[in-house]
């Protein structure tokens, strides 16, 4: 396992504490999520931004505590251990970084404090006709006097419905290459023109629809320079998909126990089933793998650390590649290991496994993380 700071093992230690105190129960989260159809609770979250926990990697002059990578990380691992129902941090802590790099002052304080307190922040770039192919946006944004007017459809944008913002990418320009001639642009939650629509998952209310119908934009809304968002985009895909990881990382981790102490105290053939070889060496083997997981995920979130601005496409696609399909394997594994009790409510391993499964698709597909890795090597 890797090793903290005295700093962060106080803070892993204070989350562990909280979420065992207010999500520690079946009942506890049932009653903040409407039994279990909302991913994000807002009254949880109001609590952690009051104890400063939601400006860790927000910078001090915005009212956080200036925390890196490897702190954001811990805060997305040791809340997903904890089941706490705060769906909302990664996409906000995912949509500030375009702020916080290419922001105007204004913006930053806006978007950055607001996160500190308490806000959440989304993220609009998948089109029904562009997910892993994200070059191929169509939604466009055509200037006018003034400032731009959006018309278009975006899809899979997680969290809109409660967002205080959408932070969205569209096409202002159509030139030859199909990376340039995208914009990002600030929407208020409640401008006119935008229209949110949920999309029933087995998550629940997690991803929304988008749609824009002459939506006015002042200039004063772009984020960045005009026609340049893909290498913006590009300079924030450590931190989604190490926080990605990370979160995952506290669920396989959750999984892992919860199946554990399972196959301690069930007995058939009048001893505990976990003593049988063919499930302890499964578990040995999830532990082995749970482990070399956390150690990536660390590791790639320390070089982030230590090189703020450095690309590191091969390093952060292997973690969220690694970790995902492991946290997985650990929720299929679990729920075999359980048998109909896995496949129970009554148990959260189904839960584990809807998290982990869906885990592999959202924040770019397995397939998508390979052929990255792929990329890398000049293949």
């Amino acid at each position: 396992m890797h090793v903290r700071t005295p700093e962060q093992a106080s803070f892993a230690d204070a989350i562990d504490a909280f979420c065992r105190a207010r999500t520690g129960t079946r009942a506890q989260r049932d009653a903040l999520t409407h039994d279990g159809t909302e991913a994000h609770a807002p009254g949880l979250y109001a609590q952690m931004a009051e104890l400063g926990w939601l400006g860790v990697g927000i910078p001090a002059e915005y009212g956080g505590s200036g925390g890196g990578m490897s702190d954001m990380c811990l805060f997305a691992e040791r809340t997903a251990y904890g089941l706490a129902p705060v769906g909302g941090y990664i996409t906000t802590a995912v949509a500030a970084g375009p702020y916080a790099k290419f922001g105007t002052p204004a913006q930053k304080e806006t978007i950055l404090g607001g996160i500190a307190r308490g806000r959440v922040e989304a993220i609009s770039i998948s089109e029904p006709g562009a997910g892993s192919d994200a070059a191929a946006i169509t939604c466009r944004a055509v200037r006018t006097h003034g400032g731009f007017v959006v018309n278009g459809q975006k899809t899979w944008c997680s969290n809109a419905h409660f967002a205080d913002h959408v932070l969205l990418v569209a096409r202002t320009n159509t030139v030859s290459s199909r990376h340039e001639g995208l914009t990002m642009f600030c929407v208020p939650a409640g401008t006119p023109g935008m229209e949110i629509r949920g999309i029933p998952t087995m998550g629940g209310k997690e991803v929304n629809d988008v749609f824009f119908t002459d939506c006015f934009l002042p200039e004063s809304s772009v984020v960045g320079l005009v026609d340049q968002a893909w290498p913006q985009l590009m300079s924030g895909l450590n931190s989604e998909r190490l926080l990605l990881a990370a979160s995952m990382l506290g669920r396989g981790r959750r999984a892992f126990d919860d199946a554990v102490t399972y196959v301690k105290e069930r007995k058939q053939f009048g001893r505990a089933v976990g003593s049988f070889q063919a499930l302890k060496h499964r578990i040995a083997d999830l532990a082995t793998e749970l482990d070399c997981c956390e150690l990536l995920v660390y590791r790639v979130a320390a070089m982030a650390d230590e090189h703020p601005d450095r690309m590191l496409p091969r390093e952060a696609s292997m973690a969220k590649l690694k970790t995902t399909e492991t946290a997985k394997r650990v929720a299929l594994e679990g729920m075999q290991m359980m048998g109909g009790y896995g496949y129970a409510t009554e148990y959260d391993m189904e839960s584990h496994l809807r998290a982990t499964v869906i885990s592999t698709v959202y924040g770019g597909t397995s397939e998508i993380q390979r052929d990255i890795i792929g990329k890398t090597f000049g293949l």
